[in-house]
């Protein structure tokens, strides 16, 4: 009888060889080990929902609103941002001074990040088809759920862009 194949690390030495890597290319390395039924899922769609009504209430989803910002002609879109900002630092913060765990026990471990030219290079793409399209990554999905049907040309520019980054990431200047 053969054993069924395991999946992650199988030593204390793999295990951190393996959240080095996660370090590098995620922006959660804590991830749990449980595996659930896939309506547990559910609640993050709810979440997802609630955010996107924010979003279109706040005006976020707004191309004028954007545009606006680009031309500093309005301070609405700094204000999110800058609040935004101000709430991560607090809540990590929080995070650090009090060692909250996960809800499932882990260890919330937020690595260093080191800088490179790389994310210049990233943030100006980034910024630049901001300013064009007038949307980013969280907006998008809320504009498409508010009805924009044009804006699914941007969504599939984002996830072609996603792959081909993925394609050509090792040679880019990290």
């Amino acid at each position: 009888m053969t054993m069924p194949p395991t999946f992650g690390p199988s030593s204390v030495a793999d295990a951190q060889a393996d959240l080095h890597v996660r370090e590098q290319d995620a922006i959660c390395v804590n991830e749990s080990a449980l595996r659930q039924p896939w309506w547990h899922d559910l609640k993050y769609a709810a979440w997802g929902v609630l955010f996107g009504i924010v979003f279109v209430k706040a005006e976020i989803i707004s191309w004028f609103r954007i545009q606006e910002m680009f031309r500093f002609e309005s301070f609405h879109m700094y204000g999110v941002i800058g609040t935004a900002v101000l709430v991560g630092m607090l809540s990590i913060w929080l995070i650090k001074r009090t060692k909250v765990r996960t809800v499932h026990g882990e260890e919330i471990h937020i690595p260093r990040k080191t800088f490179n030219k790389g994310q210049v290079y990233g943030a100006l793409l980034f910024g630049l088809g901001w300013a064009i399209t007038g949307a980013c990554p969280g907006p998008l999905f809320a504009q498409m759920g508010a009805g924009f049907g044009v804006v699914s040309v941007t969504f599939l520019s984002a996830v072609a862009g996603t792959w081909v980054y993925g394609l050509v990431r090792e040679r880019l200047p990290h």
